[in-house]
Formats: structure tokens, sequence, C-alpha cells
């Protein structure tokens, strides 16, 4: 009886000292955390080779789990993003890829849910790394046009940081962001540094146009990206051989249960719009297929249509996927990691979240 009563008495004076140093308790917490997570660099622990990080595997529709179409590509140390959604360029930070050594961004089109993370990405570059030159922007034509919107739109806040942190914290030459065209019109070589090849070619998006993927060689290792696109079959002659295939997925029969779910609730645009979008988009199925045609190693869906908040959904998303293609097939979230060692032919999958 004794020891009962002198564990309730611990407990009790655990719990008062609790209440009454919770300040204290929150402070070294939050110290220790600090120190834990500043200067976190994700690619400290990384082989080299090539790396893919998802840092935005959703669309415009809200996702938890999911921000707006977002790929980090990591070639040795060298950081590039392709698309920036919303909410992306904050989940970049919180898995550990610094947003000041971003070397490039690569657009596939101009879609809103792909470009609204720009003046996010841009200026943080810009504030964490102190850089003299603005982010160089790859994009086809009309990359340009948003690229100078994006700038004219941030040119008073470009002031106010200058003048509140000084000129050599912030220099004014490297605010914005710097637009770099190429031709959509056939596959094309658009980096070529370093070991290092980057190459653009187009997809079927149609009425959007240009539309764009892309395919990241280095050290032996290889990832396409698809970008928004119908099913096409030039993503499955540019992703032949690779190891990783990232491709947009879209779900039409569950697409149409919210369609119909917004019909009945008298959402007639809503639901429209709803009707409109399959059409230039792939299934799951299609892009399994292009991963079939193509052998690559894996399968990465991303750009997730609809949301699936719960994991339970996935089978019911990949419905018929695995029929057409053997290999594995990972529904994408916000986090995830693949790493392609060089000498080697082995993929390895972190989550950074």
């Amino acid at each position: 009886m004794r020891k009962i009563l002198a564990a309730v008495v611990l407990v009790v004076f655990a719990f008062l000292a609790f209440r009454h140093f919770q300040p204290e308790i929150g402070e070294r917490l939050f110290a220790r955390a600090a120190a834990a997570n500043v200067g976190r660099d994700v690619r400290d622990g990384l082989p080299d080779g090539l790396h893919v990080a998802l840092c935005g595997a959703g669309s415009p529709l809200s996702a938890s789990t999911r921000a707006g179409p977002c790929t980090a590509v990591i070639a040795g140390r060298r950081v590039f993003i392709v698309d920036t959604g919303g909410g992306s360029v904050r989940t970049l930070g919180a898995m550990g890829l610094p947003v000041g050594d971003v070397e490039a961004l690569l657009l596939t089109h101009f879609h809103s849910d792909h470009i609204d993370g720009i003046g996010e990405l841009m200026t943080l570059r810009w504030a964490s790394s102190g850089s003299a030159t603005p982010l160089p922007v790859y994009g086809p034509p009309g990359v340009d046009a948003v690229v100078e919107g994006l700038n004219a739109a941030y040119a008073l806040d470009r002031g106010y940081r200058v003048a509140h942190h000084g000129a050599d914290i912030v220099p004014p030459a490297g605010h914005g962001a710097a637009p770099h065209v190429f031709p959509a019109d056939r596959p094309l070589v658009v980096l070529d540094d370093g070991g290092l090849r980057v190459t653009a070619f187009p997809v079927r998006h149609d009425p959007v146009r240009p539309a764009v993927g892309y395919r990241f060689d280095y050290a032996g290792r290889s990832v396409v990206i698809s970008g928004d696109t119908a099913p096409d079959p030039i993503v499955a002659e540019q992703a032949k051989g690779a190891d990783i295939l990232v491709h947009e997925a879209l779900n039409a029969g569950m697409v149409s249960v919210l369609e119909r779910a917004l019909r009945a609730d008298g959402n007639a645009r809503a639901a429209k719009i709803m009707s409109d979008i399959p059409g230039y988009h792939a299934s799951p199925g299609d892009a399994a297929r292009a991963a079939a045609t193509a052998n690559v190693r894996m399968l990465v869906l991303n750009h997730v249509v609809p949301p699936l908040p719960l994991r339970i959904l996935e089978p019911y998303f990949l419905r018929d996927a695995t029929t057409h293609y053997e290999g594995p097939i990972v529904v994408g979230a916000d986090g995830m990691l693949f790493s392609l060692p060089r000498g080697a032919d082995t993929i390895k999958r972190d989550d950074l979240l």
C-alpha cells in the first residue's frame, strides 16, 4: 500500500512540476529542435548518384498529404526542381532539401497548379543563399511571359527586403528568376554538363500547348518525369531503359463519382470541370503500360487525382494497373525519396516526412 501511495504522490508531483515549469521545458525542447534541424541537408547522407524526391505529388484538388506538383532531382549534390505547385516549397524545407541550393527550375507547362509556387521558390532561394544571380527557369515557349510577370509581381517585395536586410545579405541582382526558353516541338537536350544530361520532350496535353516531360541521366542512372499528359507513346520512347518513370495518374472512375456527387449537390460548374479533366490526363493503367513498354525498373505515380486521404484507397486507385506492368508501382506521396546510386542497379526508397 505504501508503494502505491508513493507512486501516486510521485505522479502528482511530476504533474505539478510539469505544469509549473512548462515554459522552461518548452524552451529546452525548442532549443534542441532548432539545433537538430538548422542546417539539415538530406544530401549529406546520400551516395553519389541520381535521387528523386517528391515535394508535391498532388493536383489542384486539396489533399493533406500531397502539395501541388513538384519533383526534386538530385544529381550528386546538384538540386533541380521540376514544377513547383502550391505548398511544395515548404515541403522541400521540411524534407531537408536546402532551397538556397536549387540550381534551376524546369517547368513542364503553365497550368496554375504547376507554377503557383515559383514566387516562393525564387524568393526563399534568394534570401537563404544570398545569390547574386536570379533563379534559372527552363521551359517551353511562354516561360518568358510567366517569369516576367512574376518578377513584376514581386518587385515591391524585393525593395522591402533589400531595405530591411541590406544589399550585402540579399543582393538586388539576385532577386527573381531568369527565363531559359527552348523549342518544344521535338526532344531536345536542354542541359548537358558535369556528367548530367537533361532532355525535354513534347507530350500531349491538349488544349494545353506546349507541354513537355523531362529525362535526367547521371552516373549511369536515369529518371523520366512525364509532366501532365494524356496517353502518349513518346513517354515510353523517352523512358526506354530508365530506372524510374514518374508518371501522372488520374482515375477516371473515381473522378466520375465526384462528378455525380457535385451534380447531386447542384454544383453544375464544378461537375462540368470533373467531366472535362479525364480527357487530357493518363490513368494508372496508361502509366503502367508506358512503364512496361519502356522496361523501366519502377513506376512512381504523381499528380494523383483524385486525392487519396487513406492508403486503403490505393488498390482502388490503381485498379488494373498491376496487370499491365510487373514491376513495383508506388502511389506517390510527399516526402518520398528514391535513390539510384552510381555503379549499381538498385533503387532505395526512404520517407523524409
